[in-house]
């Protein structure tokens, strides 16, 4: 394991084409989901679950997306429609992180979505920090309604996003990122 302020300050995200094989085994699944559900939770509504994409699910689940956006466009072009299929097949595992939302809490929805958020990131994090490379990604079917129930929601579930976890083929590029000067202010009246 790495110094934690260290993999804060050098978080990359690998694209998900860039991620091989090996993937966490189950014991390092299990540990790195149990450090990155450990998220503020205000209300303590544990709004958040996670679904494991690994294997032939991978296909199947990418399968099932093509189909989706074939059916809507039937014009669609294999080459879009093969780009859909193997889509979440690049890296050795995919979690989807869903925000379970309680609309009728007095926890407003934007914090539960948040917290959702926090567990997504805390994946990337603890990703890296245990030697794997990670994306976060949305795209269209984390906002759409026939792909949530591809994946298996529940009503008042939505998709946060999909992070891919696996081995980077190679190093990682960071990119230019603003410094903290220039991103913070003090208030004043």
């Amino acid at each position: 394991m790495t110094d934690p302020l260290h993999t804060l300050l050098e978080r990359v995200s690998i694209p998900a084409s860039q991620l091989t094989a090996p993937g966490p085994d189950s014991a390092v699944l299990e540990q790195l989901i149990s450090a990155s559900i450990r998220v503020p939770d205000h209300g303590k509504l544990t709004p958040f679950r996670i679904i494991r994409l690994a294997g032939e699910a991978k296909l199947d689940f990418g399968a099932r997306l093509a189909a989706l956006a074939s059916a809507r466009d039937p014009d669609l072009p294999e080459a879009r429609r093969l780009k859909e299929q193997r889509r979440y097949t690049y890296a050795p595992l995919v979690l989807i992180v869903v925000a379970c939302l309680q609309p009728d809490s007095s926890i407003p929805v934007i914090e539960q979505q948040l917290t959702a958020g926090c567990v997504a990131y805390n994946l990337l994090l603890g990703a890296q920090a245990l030697g794997f490379g990670a994306q976060w990604l949305t795209g269209w079917a984390a906002h759409d309604p026939e792909a949530a129930a591809i994946a298996g929601l529940k009503a008042d579930e939505q998709i946060i996003g999909f992070v891919h976890i696996g081995t980077p083929a190679s190093a990682a590029i960071d990119r230019p990122r603003p410094g903290a000067a220039e991103l913070t202010c003090d208030w004043t009246p």
